[in-house]
């Protein structure tokens, strides 16, 4: 009879380690701006002044006005950190040249046959695309949260009113992004893949 020692459990590398605290850290934070960000709609929404459609409190977090605010910009802080982290991630470890669109993937998607290839270079293409929608998200949030320290954000956007509907709009925007973003990895790696990203 031979007795066989149990297996040492498998260590994560660290890049799987750090993709699924990246995306735990996105999945929270962002939910909590998006129900706190309802909150502070329903002081003022958007659309239909004072009157207009409220959203109901099952889908808000922070009670009233204020609370809204402080919850919506301290979740800000911790999706804004959290992309700074990844940014330098992916700088120095030199993963930008395989996450972001290039030249390659325009001719893939022009004259490859390859579905694999394909899913890769819409991928890439969904990856660079949410880049300048943070970016906007972020702008117009600063400029409503400061508008009398950064008046001119205000001003390039035409006014007050009109800050706010465009960072409204990078709300559904992101959720598409999120919706395609797994789509797309579901499609390239199956769900072990998109599980991967967080178990």
């Amino acid at each position: 009879m031979t007795l066989t020692l149990p297996s040492k459990p498998r260590k994560l590398p660290t890049q799987a380690i750090g993709a699924k605290i990246f995306h735990w850290l996105n999945i929270i934070s962002l939910f909590i701006m998006l129900t706190s960000g309802l909150q502070i709609y329903n002081a003022n929404p958007v659309f239909g002044g004072r009157s207009g459609w409220h959203i109901p409190p099952l889908f808000t977090l922070g009670g009233w006005l204020a609370g809204g605010r402080h919850w919506h910009f301290a979740a800000m802080w911790l999706f804004s950190l959290n992309l700074v982290w990844y940014g330098l991630y992916i700088l120095i470890t030199r993963r930008w040249r395989h996450r972001f669109v290039g030249s390659n993937d325009i001719k893939a998607l022009q004259k490859s046959q390859n579905p694999k290839r394909l899913i890769y270079a819409w991928h890439r293409i969904a990856y660079t695309s949410i880049i300048p929608i943070l970016l906007l998200a972020l702008f117009t949030g600063i400029g409503m949260y400061k508008p009398a320290q950064f008046p001119w954000i205000v001003d390039l956007f035409g006014g007050w009113q009109q800050l706010r509907i465009v960072h409204f709009s990078s709300v559904p925007l992101f959720i598409i992004f999120v919706m395609v973003h797994w789509w797309l990895g579901s499609k390239a790696g199956g769900s072990e893949l998109t599980d991967s990203m967080f178990w």
